[in-house]
């Protein structure tokens, strides 16, 4: 598991072999079956996580137990709470493993430790969360402005892996729109082609 994050640091930055040891050093390797959490609502997220297999979401529950899936992570891609991890705060989040996954954590201190003294690495990390924050943005914009096909349409244009790894209702939970809309508007889109 920790060689695929390896790997992916290599095409990202480079290391000096005592640089790539600390790293693997602070490095904590998590399995993760499907359903099961890695984060449950009212737990404080203390990690830095990175996906070496897998699918999982972050996703809350509303007063009526309605789910509202806010992200989704895959292979090379980072999931967490930033709100609960930085504020100390408990998470008003889940995370789930769509999929049997395997994750390379990292506890929050060592990880900021590792950004301090490895200037590769803290640079690589601070334009991730640049990436995510315009993400963020777009998607914000997104669900104020786009209709249910646009979204769609735009989803499986950013997105195009998930739609065959996630089940529809998570789709639909995701764009913000009741899974029967979905249905048509997946019906539509496909008549267009």
């Amino acid at each position: 598991m920790y060689e695929i994050f390896r790997q992916y640091l290599d095409t990202k930055i480079k290391l000096t072999a005592d640089e790539s040891l600390k790293i693997q050093e602070c490095a904590i390797i998590k399995k993760v079956r499907k359903h099961q959490y890695l984060l449950q609502e009212g737990d404080v997220w203390k990690y830095d996580a990175f996906i070496s297999k897998g699918c999982l979401r972050t996703y809350a529950i509303d007063e009526r137990g309605d789910e509202h899936v806010i992200g989704l992570g895959i292979e090379n891609w980072w999931i967490g709470d930033r709100e609960s991890l930085l504020s100390g705060n408990p998470s008003k989040f889940n995370i789930d493993a769509v999929e049997d996954s395997e994750l390379v954590l990292f506890a929050h201190q060592n990880f900021e430790k590792l950004c301090m003294d490895i200037p590769a690495f803290g640079n690589m990390v601070n334009q991730i969360l640049q990436r995510s924050f315009i993400a963020s943005q777009n998607r914000i914009q997104a669900a104020l402005s786009y209709s249910a096909e646009e979204k769609y349409r735009s989803f499986l244009e950013k997105y195009s892996v998930f739609a065959t790894r996630i089940p529809q209702n998570m789709i639909a939970s995701y764009l913000g729109i009741s899974p029967e809309t979905l249905s048509r508007v997946r019906k539509s889109v496909s008549k267009k082609h």
